[in-house]
């Protein structure tokens, strides 16, 4: 009798700490997943930047994730990060690159591409660029772009990043939003505002808060398509709600669209409607 309610306890045990685990990741997710990483599943938002509020609740939660998923371990190392605890954030993206998260590899890049927490070291961070692209992560894409050439010599190569990007594009909001700068900006290419404009729709469609931003001034300009300051706006008050700052400005220059200066051309004040 004994050995079988043992038994019974046992299997009551194993779907009660999966269960936990599962609940666990879920809360990580909520307050610490990067909108941007990869690894995040379509159903999750994400946050661009950790709430003070939350910062203990999110270690506390993506720790007890972490062990069974890389993207907990990634949130862990976002979590720290935001409550200033550089050495333990390093340890957490070193963690999780290991296990193959590209958005852990572009951080750590990040951090030796700078000097933060660690010894600046261009050559480790093109190499964990590289790794991120190749696993098609669009900001290891730009930020292997932006680092240029081995030893600083030789400019990178924009129309590779651009084919790059291309690829990730398919299923990737951030990429999208990366590939329509490039596009926009005549980087790796022909400068094409109408493909750009494509990209950044098809990223604004998924919440992405820069292709927002983006949409908005291009709805506002006439870039790429029609011209509608109806839009424009409703683009802007998306991409502010999500906390972008240009589109919180373009907002303000909406609203007070007319500058009064003195004879210096310093700015006096502004008329807002």
């Amino acid at each position: 009798m004994r050995t079988c309610l043992l038994a019974i306890l046992l299997a009551l045990a194993a779907p009660l700490s999966a269960h936990a685990q599962s609940a666990d990741l879920v809360l990580c997710d909520r307050l610490a997943a990067d909108p941007s990483d990869p690894d995040k599943p379509a159903d999750v938002k994400g946050v661009t930047e950790l709430a003070a509020s939350d910062i203990a609740t999110a270690v506390k939660f993506c720790k007890q994730a972490a062990s069974s998923s890389r993207r907990a371990m990634f949130a862990l190392g976002r979590a720290y990060a935001a409550n200033r605890q550089t050495a333990e954030a390093i340890a957490a993206w070193r963690k999780a690159a290991d296990k193959g998260s590209s958005a852990a590899m572009v951080e750590l890049g990040v951090a030796y591409g700078t000097g933060s927490g660690v010894a600046k070291d261009e050559a480790q961070a093109r190499k964990l660029f590289e790794r991120a692209a190749q696993a098609g992560n669009p900001r290891g894409v730009s930020n292997l772009a932006a680092l240029g050439g081995p030893g600083g010599a030789a400019p990178a190569d924009p129309a590779q990043a651009r084919a790059l990007l291309g690829r990730a594009a398919e299923t990737n909001a951030e990429a999208q939003y990366q590939l329509g700068l490039m596009l926009s900006n005549g980087n790796g290419g022909e400068r094409d505002d109408v493909a750009a404009r494509a990209m950044f729709e098809k990223a604004a469609a998924q919440n992405h808060p820069g292709a927002l931003e983006r949409m908005g001034a291009f709805a506002q300009e006439g870039r790429g398509g029609a011209k509608d300051k109806d839009a424009a706006k409703a683009y802007y008050e998306r991409a502010a709600a999500l906390g972008d700052e240009d589109a919180k400005k373009a907002l303000e220059r909406i609203r007070c669209p007319y500058a009064i200066k003195d004879k210096q051309g310093k700015l006096v004040t502004t008329l807002c409607f």
